[in-house]
């Protein structure tokens, strides 16, 4: 039998469709959020006046203090909620991803 999984972004702030998932930084800590295209550039704005008076630290990291974060090292959600599952962990199927599953998930594929 054949089976298709079809990933679908929901907007975290209104639920609608959620085009990008947009990384940002605040007192050291890192956050993920999936946006429409017009969220996502709601938060830009907002943040446009402090990235422009800010220093930047460590490497380019995209457009300022926000980027689109469909790096290379970033790991698949989908397939960290898959392997969760197969080792007898209960994961939801949308929202954040507790960071030590996420450590767990990479110490088990590197």
């Amino acid at each position: 039998m054949a089976q298709k999984t079809v990933v679908e972004l929901v907007d975290d702030l209104d639920g609608g469709k959620a085009d990008e998932t947009v990384a940002f930084a605040l007192d050291g800590t890192d956050f993920l959020i999936d946006l429409s295209a017009e969220n996502a550039a709601r938060l830009r704005e907002s943040l446009a006046e402090f990235v422009g008076h800010a220093r930047k630290t460590g490497g380019k990291r995209g457009k300022g203090a926000v980027r689109k974060a469909a790096s290379a090292d970033k790991p698949d959600n989908q397939a960290i909620r898959e392997w969760a599952r197969s080792q007898g962990e209960a994961i939801a199927e949308r929202g954040r991803i507790p960071q030590a599953l996420v450590m767990r998930f990479q110490e088990a594929h590197s």
